[in-house]
């Protein structure tokens, strides 16, 4: 199959950057994956040249050779594309690039989010490193957060859990605050013996500021043996998540009918029982008609069928590329 009228669709992560060369009857022609898309630490032009890189890997694979990356659409799911004007930015330098006249850019949870359905309708609530909740309608209207963090009313996400589970277990070993297991539990995951000697570890750097992540799992495990400050936080975790996908709903006027609230990223995708269980039922008395689900596909496949669903490709077509990536 030729090239012409090929689309782009990408889904670039913090971590990752899945990239496909879709034909327009849904068939993928190319792909490639690369490092993570990261515009704050690089700036804008580097993060680009990086996704140019992995651009050019998957048009080669889809036979397109030495010759520049031409596409009818692109539609680019990019993270810390989290404000209109920094999507208006990196939509600019997409441009620039001169891949194609028409570029369509949004913010990572969106391809999260049109993964799970059937049609450009509901909610979506990521909860990752992070915390993220975007909605959507076939109409074009769209609900969406900040998510940047505390300063836009952000909690929970995996790193802001792994903060929380420490404060409360450095209170408890010094005595400011109440008992938990987490002073015990944390400093064990790493093979140290006290709360004291993990918080010096992490604040001279003997343990890589990243590694709070493995922490989050350590918290669940604590909050499914009982203890009751585990078990708080999972709790508020849960009152979180069903916060942001009752305000999108509302803002799509999608709360009395019946719509899908998809679940997504690491933390929810764990299927923690009591997470689980506490959302299903704060959610079916805010918005009982909402039927909640969870994103296993992979993202990619979202952005795939959003350039599918600019161009009017038809069910046939977004089917088509739903079962290359769910087989």
């Amino acid at each position: 199959m030729g090239l012409n009228g090929a689309l782009l669709a990408v889904d670039a992560g913090n971590s990752k950057t899945d990239v496909a060369v879709i034909a327009a009857d849904g068939s993928v022609l190319g792909e490639a994956r690369g490092g993570g898309f990261q515009p704050p630490v690089v700036g804008v032009t580097t993060a680009v040249d990086t996704l140019a890189e992995i651009i050019g890997r998957a048009w080669a694979a889809a036979g397109g050779g030495d010759l520049p990356p031409v596409f009818a659409r692109i539609t680019a799911c990019l993270a810390n594309a989290d404000l209109p004007v920094e999507e208006e930015e990196l939509k600019a330098a997409l441009e620039a690039r001169g891949w194609s006249r028409t570029v369509r850019v949004l913010n990572d949870t969106f391809a999260v989010l049109r993964a799970g359905l059937d049609e450009p309708r509901g909610v979506a609530v990521v909860c990752g490193a992070g915390i993220n909740c975007v909605g959507m309608t076939p109409d074009g209207r769209t609900a969406r957060f900040p998510a940047i963090g505390k300063i836009s009313g952000d909690w929970g996400g995996g790193g802001g859990l792994a903060d929380e589970a420490l404060w409360f277990a450095a209170r408890a070993e010094d005595g400011r605050g109440e008992p938990t297991a987490l002073a015990r539990t944390l400093p064990a995951h790493f093979g140290l013996p006290t709360m004291y000697a993990l918080i010096e570890a992490l604040h001279l750097g003997r343990l890589d500021q990243h590694r709070k992540h493995e922490l989050t799992p350590v918290l669940f495990r604590t909050a499914a043996e009982g203890d009751l400050i585990a078990q708080s936080l999972v709790d508020r975790q849960a009152d979180e998540v069903v916060a942001l996908a009752t305000v999108a709903l509302g803002r799509l006027d999608l709360l009395d009918e019946e719509a899908p609230v998809m679940l997504g990223g690491s933390v929810l995708a764990a299927r923690h029982e009591r997470l689980d269980s506490r959302i299903a039922e704060l959610l079916a008395a805010k918005a009982p008609k909402a039927v909640i689900g969870v994103v296993s596909a992979p993202p990619v496949l979202g952005a795939g069928l959003l350039v599918l669903d600019d161009a009017a490709a038809g069910p046939g077509a977004a089917a088509r590329l739903r079962a290359h990536y769910t087989a």
